[in-house]
Formats: structure tokens, sequence, C-alpha cells
């Protein structure tokens, strides 16, 4: 079984700008995703997605080779992330190399760690589409979610509105964005939104942190400066 690693790094930005390669406790973003993905695999079989020549110059500038530009229709605030891992596996078929396994590792997701990697991993076979970390979700559509009913009441988003306590309620994940499996021969057929046999690996609150406004850059410094991943 022969594996992909796919970094995606856009070089727009609207949430925190320049994010990709902004240091981050001293190193560019992008390298916590290349340093994990170096401990799994070879240099070879890592790519690193990017339209951005400047982001390709930081991971150039860590030894790994940026083996093409993205073409400029899947740089843009529309181009989905499954369009651009098709790109990535087109441009390796070329060159004849075919891959069975594709993992995406998200620069968002700085404190994933290698071993998460490896924990989905041992937990995919080949007749799912899809190993995903999930952590638990914030807000739970049997307690604390709500929609609007056609006169503009509301109600609770799923089951009877029948648990007074959170612990009470059933558990309910949410995508953490940190590793995803992904069975080639699925992707090929359909994107990620309809995979059906998908399975979780859970990983804890701290080490699903993801970056996407500001804030949620200062969580991760403080968490950094404060040596709170290292206990």
């Amino acid at each position: 079984m022969r594996t992909l690693y796919v970094i995606p790094a856009r070089g727009g930005s609207k949430g925190i700008p320049h994010k990709n390669i902004r240091p981050l406790g001293g190193l560019p973003l992008i390298g916590y995703s290349i340093n994990v993905a170096r401990e799994l695999a070879d240099d070879r079989d890592i790519c690193l997605s990017t339209d951005d020549p400047e982001i390709a110059a930081v991971a150039e500038k860590m030894g790994l080779r940026v083996p093409f530009l993205r073409p400029e229709a899947l740089a843009t605030d529309r181009s989905g992330t499954y369009e651009v891992l098709l790109h990535a596996l087109d441009f390796y078929a070329s060159q004849g190399i075919g891959y069975d396994t594709l993992v995406l590792l998200q620069p968002t997701s700085p404190f994933r760690r290698s071993a998460d990697v490896r924990r989905a991993m041992a937990l995919y076979t080949p007749d799912i589409d899809m190993v995903v970390t999930v952590k638990e979700a914030a807000s739970n559509p049997y307690y604390n979610c709500y929609e609007a009913d056609a006169d503009g009441f509301l109600q609770i988003s799923k089951g009877d509105g029948g648990y007074t306590r959170r612990q009470d309620a059933p558990k309910v994940w949410e995508y953490n964005g940190a590793v995803y499996v992904i069975n080639v021969d699925s992707l090929r057929r359909m994107p990620l939104s309809r995979f059906s046999r998908r399975v979780m690996c859970e990983m804890d609150a701290l080490r699903s942190v993801d970056l996407d406004t500001e804030i949620d850059w200062l969580v991760a410094e403080k968490l950094i400066e404060n040596g709170i991943l290292d206990k």
C-alpha cells in the first residue's frame, strides 16, 4: 500500500494573512506538517501543493522539493480540497507513480503529531472510504443546538429535548481537520462529503487546535509559550 502525503497550502488567506508561512513558535506554519510527514514517509511521497512561489520557497528552504505550482483555477477562494487532491494524484500518475491511499495534512493543525497519523492509519482498511480525526463537538444537537420551525420558534435540532444534562446526551463528534486517511479509489469516484464509510479517530482538544482566525493564532502561541503541549 503506497501512500501520498499531501499538504495543501494556498497563498491567499483572509482570516490570517500569509498564515502558511507565518512563524509560529519560531517555525513557519507549514513546517509543522512537513516535519510530521517526514516522520512517516520519504520526501518523494510528500507533496506540498501550493500556488504561491513564496510558500514553495519556504518549503524548499526546509529541503522539501515542491514538484509543481497549482494552476490559477485551483488557487481561488472557491477552490475545493477535492480538486486539489485529484490534481496532485494526476500529477504523480503522469509521472508513472500510483498511490493506494492519500493522507491529507492541513497546515492549520500544527499540534497534530505523527503518532496521531499512525493511529488513524492503523484504523484504515481498503474496504472503507476514509479514516478522519475528530474531537468531541463543542455543541450537541440533542442538548443545546436549536433550529427554527415553520413558525419561527426554536426547537431542539435532534431528539425530543428530554436531556437536561449534557453528559446524559449521546456523544457527537466534529472533524478537527488534522488527519484524513483517504482511499484513493473512493476519492476518484466521489468527493469527501459523499463518503459514507467513514471511521473516526479521536484526538484531544489541545492537539485539535485549528488555526482559522487571529484569536486561534493567539491561543496557539500561548499554548507553545506556556509549554502546555509538553505536559
